[in-house]
């Protein structure tokens, strides 16, 4: 009996957290095993100036860890090398790769998980230059790394830089695989799909696309008999996904689109959906529209880590950039009819600074964290989301 009732104590539910930063990417999945999974880090607040209402990231990071009682990561994730997806990163990690990055303070990754292109992409400087090398390092080391995809370049390089392919290739994880170490059956209850990126593309590319080059991924996280799924786009465009979508169907892997929440696109730009902006609404391309409205279950929840979106007529709303208000407008459209939210990490209900936010994994779906500060667009529900 009392055994039971320290299980039932000790038992925790997935969660999965955001951060108001901008037009910026960080994402934190904590698993139902304690194990904390990082994607993508970017530091963009300005601390000198007290307007910014973008989170202190590595504050509130550190906050969570010491809570924890630990100074690592399971798995930190650098979707792609743009600025808006590590910047900070040689600041706040220990890196193994130089004993400047190995403080007392630093934080430290047991799994670094990288795009091939971030290892074979040249000219680069500050945070980017530095995943890359902590990655080529770890590769080199031969742990610690997990690179997706394997592109002929890639084998090529490791040949130029006398590293072993055979003895490594356990460390690539190709499109179409699941990362090593994760099971939903297991005490994880969690396993992590690969779409992109693919390799035969980037040996198609004359230079290193990042944004189409990213990792995409689909999250199943299981509490009880329940799987509940959660996408993660980095930054490809309609281009990449339909092409994502094309594979998955060809391999009968439609169950791996699946999504209940989703941490959107490029920041709520239209080219993730299609050529053109429109007028009131993006149109989306077919197989992009098959993603958002077929495969969405009831109550889905996008996210989109972006600024604002634009109010129709303003200067934002003419703006290159995203977030599009156009785009906006086809994700509350795609969720509304499904009683779902759209939610906008920088959109918020008052003046009040916007916090970190966050929902958990329940036995009867996704719901808002009790008691987290929501930052939403649409009128939020509390309540766990049927599928």
């Amino acid at each position: 009996m009392r055994a039971a009732q320290n299980l039932r104590e000790h038992h925790m539910v997935a969660k999965v957290h955001f951060f108001p930063l901008g037009n910026a990417d960080t994402l934190r999945i904590d698993l139902a095993n304690g194990l904390k999974v990082l994607v993508d880090y970017a530091d963009m607040r300005c601390a000198d100036d007290n307007d910014d209402l973008r989170c202190d990231l590595p504050a509130e990071l550190r906050r969570d860890l010491s809570k924890a009682g630990r100074d690592y990561y399971d798995a930190v994730c650098i979707t792609h090398l743009d600025d808006d997806h590590c910047k900070g990163f040689g600041g706040f990690f220990w890196l193994r790769h130089a004993k400047t990055y190995q403080g007392a303070e630093r934080i430290k990754i047991n799994e670094l998980w990288v795009p091939a292109a971030a290892l074979l992409e040249e000219g680069i400087d500050g945070d980017a230059r530095l995943v890359r090398a902590e990655a080529r390092h770890r590769l080199r080391e031969g742990k610690g790394v997990y690179i997706f995809s394997r592109p002929a370049r890639l084998k090529k390089w490791m040949e130029d830089n006398g590293i072993d392919f055979e003895s490594r290739k356990h460390l690539i994880v190709d499109a179409g695989k699941l990362v090593p170490g994760y099971t939903k059956e297991g005490k994880a209850q969690a396993e992590f799909f690969v779409h992109s990126p693919f390799g035969w593309r980037q040996d198609e590319n004359t230079v290193v696309d990042r944004n189409e080059d990213s990792i995409v991924m689909q999250v199943t996280l299981r509490e009880g008999s329940r799987d509940s799924y959660l996408f993660l786009g980095s930054d490809a465009n309609h281009e990449t996904l339909s092409l994502i979508v094309q594979i998955s169907k060809k391999h009968g892997n439609e169950g791996r689109m699946l999504w209940d929440l989703m941490k959107l696109f490029h920041h709520c730009s239209y080219l993730s959906l299609g050529p053109e902006r429109g007028v009131d609404e993006t149109k989306a391309v077919p197989d992009v529209k098959w993603l958002f409205e077929t495969q969405v279950r009831r109550g889905g929840i996008i996210v989109s880590p972006s600024w604002p979106i634009p109010e129709k007529g303003s200067k934002e709303d003419k703006d290159v950039q995203p977030p599009h208000r156009q785009a906006a407008n086809h994700h509350r459209r795609v969720v509304r009819d499904l009683d779902g939210t759209f939610v906008v990490t920088m959109e918020q209900p008052s003046r009040a600074r916007p916090k970190v936010f966050g929902y958990e994994i329940t036995a009867f779906g996704v719901a808002l964290i009790i008691g987290a500060p929501m930052v939403s667009s649409a009128a939020a529900s509390s309540t766990p989301r049927a599928g």
